[in-house]
């Protein structure tokens, strides 16, 4: 593990993937925007924008989860990384979700859903944070990621591929990662307040013992 001279060092693997992930975020934004236009600059390689941008979003997808492998791996816990990696996560989802709504390829209603959720989901971590509580992300979450990190691309792509309807695959899975959002979110709330309520409870108790054994000393 490094050490605490260490910790605000960005020269490591994880924290350069992170900012290879960031940098990724502009060029799948622009490939959507480009392959949405109609004009003869365009012509004939809109297909090839949308596909652009969905391969390089499953490549960003891919180095978030070898960013996590190798910090955990190599025992790497920095500053910079413990900051932004998740905001390079977000970053890449919600432009990706405007992005798709922008061109008509999922509800507003379902983005807005999927956007505020994260917001949400922010602000309790750092709530727990700020309480001193660690509430562990849940199988439901992991699997929301999972299923949208599959479905987003498909809709970038947004064609048919040897006979199969990635739209509506991608569509699916968008609908899919929505319901288990709102079930995760749920959850992590659930186990946050039970986390802060056993640590005030224990806290009480510990105050108790404390007063009760100076009540005892006092009265020898």
């Amino acid at each position: 593990m490094l050490d605490e001279s260490d910790d605000l060092q960005i020269n490591n693997l994880p924290n350069l993937l992170t900012i290879f992930r960031m940098a990724l975020i502009p060029v799948v934004v622009l490939c959507l925007h480009f392959s949405a236009l109609e004009n003869e600059v365009f012509e004939g390689s809109n297909s090839l924008l949308g596909w652009t941008a969905g391969w390089i979003f499953a490549l960003a997808s891919i180095t978030d989860f070898f960013d996590g492998y190798i910090a955990r791996k190599r025992n790497i816990v920095t500053v910079f990384g413990s900051f932004l990696d998740p905001i390079a996560d977000k970053f890449l989802t919600v432009s990706s979700l405007i992005m798709l709504q922008a061109l008509d390829r999922l509800p507003a209603v379902i983005v807005i859903v999927l956007v505020l959720r994260e917001m949400y989901m922010t602000s309790l971590r750092l709530l727990a944070l700020n309480e001193g509580v660690n509430v562990p992300v849940n199988q439901i979450g992991k699997w929301k990621t999972a299923i949208g990190m599959v479905g987003i691309p498909l809709l970038m792509a947004n064609e048919n591929w040897n006979g199969l309807p990635l739209p509506l695959i991608g569509s699916i899975l968008i609908y899919i990662t929505s319901i288990l959002s709102l079930w995760s979110a749920i959850h992590y709330t659930f186990n946050m307040v039970t986390s802060l309520k056993k640590k005030r409870l224990f806290k009480k108790l510990r105050k108790g013992k404390k007063n009760s054994d100076e009540g005892e000393a006092n009265s020898h």
